[in-house]
């Protein structure tokens, strides 16, 4: 399994998805993605 897979449904608990419809669930992955990207960012340095 992929870290990031594995971090997103293991250590965060993000292993269901809330919400229904094709759109809406698009955004909800978006949007955990978009948090993982963020935390990976603020541990390497690059945001202060």
């Amino acid at each position: 399994m992929d870290p990031v897979f594995g971090n997103i449904g293991t250590n965060k608990g993000l292993n269901r998805l809330s919400l229904r419809g094709r759109d809406k669930v698009q955004g909800q992955w978006r949007m955990f993605c978009l948090v993982q990207n963020i935390e990976k960012l603020m541990n390497c340095g690059a945001i202060h």
